[in-house]
């Protein structure tokens, strides 16, 4: 099973691309959950989105989770959440920031040991310069799809297009340019 955890502020779109991931994912015939927890349901409140992906069905609806991924779309949360909590060896990271990894890595002292498995994309802006507004969800889902190799990405878009279908072509055009552009700039 793949466990995947997404931290975001409530507003930035982590349910949705979650959502949109379950749908994905649910195409190729694979089980798939798609949920979160929130505290406060107001805009700007942390949250918490997951993902579970299976070949077989899943039975466990906990959220207590072993991620094999750690999606921080919120630059801030990888600085005041605890985004190694529960960990295993294998989790790799993948963060929106505007530093480079090696100025990440130095000052978030829990992830010294996971060099080779933190990843950084500057999802804030990918959206803003594709999108228009700061929902960084688009951006995660390319370099989710880079760092995990479960997709092809000319698959994955055309997957996407049809969960976005009920938006107008400009929002779906726009989507398509932040996941395109977020999977050729994480590293």
């Amino acid at each position: 099973m793949i466990e995947i955890r997404w931290h975001s502020r409530a507003g930035q779109g982590a349910v949705t691309g979650a959502k949109g991931l379950g749908d994905v994912v649910s195409r190729t015939g694979k089980q798939v959950q798609a949920f979160a927890l929130y505290g406060s349901a107001k805009r700007g409140a942390a949250m918490r989105a997951y993902n579970r992906i299976d070949d077989k069905p899943i039975i466990n609806h906990a959220k207590f989770m072993l991620p094999d991924y750690v999606l921080v779309i919120d630059p801030a949360l990888a600085f005041t959440d605890n985004i190694t909590e529960n960990d295993k060896s294998e989790t790799k990271y993948i963060i929106t920031t505007h530093l480079d990894k090696k100025e990440l890595i130095a000052q978030i002292p829990e992830l010294q040991d996971k060099k080779e498995r933190v990843f950084v994309v500057d999802c804030m802006q990918i959206s803003l310069d594709t999108i228009g507004r700061a929902i960084p969800n688009a951006p995660m889902l390319g370099a989710f799809v880079k760092v995990s190799g479960m997709f092809e990405l000319e698959d994955f878009l055309e997957s996407m297009k049809r969960v976005l279908a009920k938006f107008p072509q400009k929002i779906i055009d726009a989507n398509m340019a932040a996941i395109t552009r977020a999977y050729n700039e994480v590293n």
